[in-house]
């Protein structure tokens, strides 16, 4: 396995190539890789690419998908496909999905935001672009910090953002449901905020707890999961709060450990059977 960071991907003499590090994995979370011989290698040499930068999706993002679509012209097999990842924005590839979303609005007007709240009662405000619970905010009807909420995510009308309905089943867990080449891994991740929080993410603070998919998730999974594999999507995350589909993740989908530790599925080696699968 080799590394290499978004800033040492380059093109040059009509290929792409990366300064690339080899490293060997151990066990430990907090010294989880060893560097070994660090190397400048055509992307063509590998004989698969693993596109696994996290968000924000700025323009900086997109310039390293341009740049692995380049890769892909010339013979390079990159997973997920990089047109891919940048026709599938995390938050707004819902909109496709319309039967399984509750809800929602995208806009950049704070009067149509402030007209949803004012019908709904209850939503969750987000940015499009971030990852992690950053930039999201439950605002009530009669929040006293509603106006500024709305002011500062849609920055005058300058920012487009989405609301949701707050789905109550949040407390439950926001739930994680692995695709792997279309097909759903049998145990999800439900990550239940902590106390006093909406924010279903892990690095907010939300404990993780694997369970069986409910038949609803299956639905969603077998529904959506066909349709994405075609489209060079390889790895995504669903997540999914009580019925309703909120994100489809196509950037760097995690969970494989916690749902493989505590379900004993092998989500890992499932994955690398359905790459090989791929490289054929």
């Amino acid at each position: 396995i080799w590394a290499a960071e978004q800033t040492h991907l380059h093109w040059s003499k009509n290929r792409v190539s990366a300064q690339a590090t080899r490293i060997s994995l151990t066990d430990n979370d907090e010294d989880w890789y060893r560097g070994h011989e660090t190397e400048l290698k055509p992307l063509k040499d590998y004989a698969a690419v693993l596109m696994r930068k996290d968000p924000p999706f700025d323009l900086e993002y997109v310039a390293t998908t341009w740049l692995l679509s380049a890769a892909v012209r010339e013979g390079v097999r990159v997973f997920n496909s990089p047109d891919a990842i940048r026709d599938h924005n995390e938050k707004l590839a819902i909109a496709e999905f319309g039967a399984f979303v509750a809800p929602t609005l995208v806009t950049r007007e704070p009067a149509r935001i402030q007209a949803f709240i004012d019908e709904q009662r209850d939503v969750v405000v987000k940015r499009l672009d971030v990852m992690g619970g950053e930039n999201i905010f439950r605002v009530r009807l009669d929040d006293p910090n509603r106006n500024v909420i709305v002011e500062i995510m849609a920055q005058g009308g300058e920012r487009m953002v989405m609301a949701q309905r707050y789905i109550p089943e949040i407390t439950k867990g926001d739930n994680r449901v692995l695709l792997i080449d279309g097909q759903p891994v049998p145990h999800c991740l439900a990550r239940i905020p902590k106390p006093g929080e909406s924010r279903g993410n892990l690095a907010a603070g939300a404990r993780g707890v694997a369970q069986p998919l409910s038949a609803r998730q299956r639905e969603i999974a077998d529904a959506l999961g066909p349709t994405l594999a075609k489209r060079g999507l390889l790895l995504v995350g669903l997540d999914i709060i009580g019925d309703w589909l909120t994100e489809v993740n196509v950037t760097s989908p995690t969970c494989f450990r916690e749902i493989q530790d505590q379900s004993g599925f092998d989500v890992a080696g499932t994955f690398v059977t359905a790459l090989e699968a791929r490289l054929q």
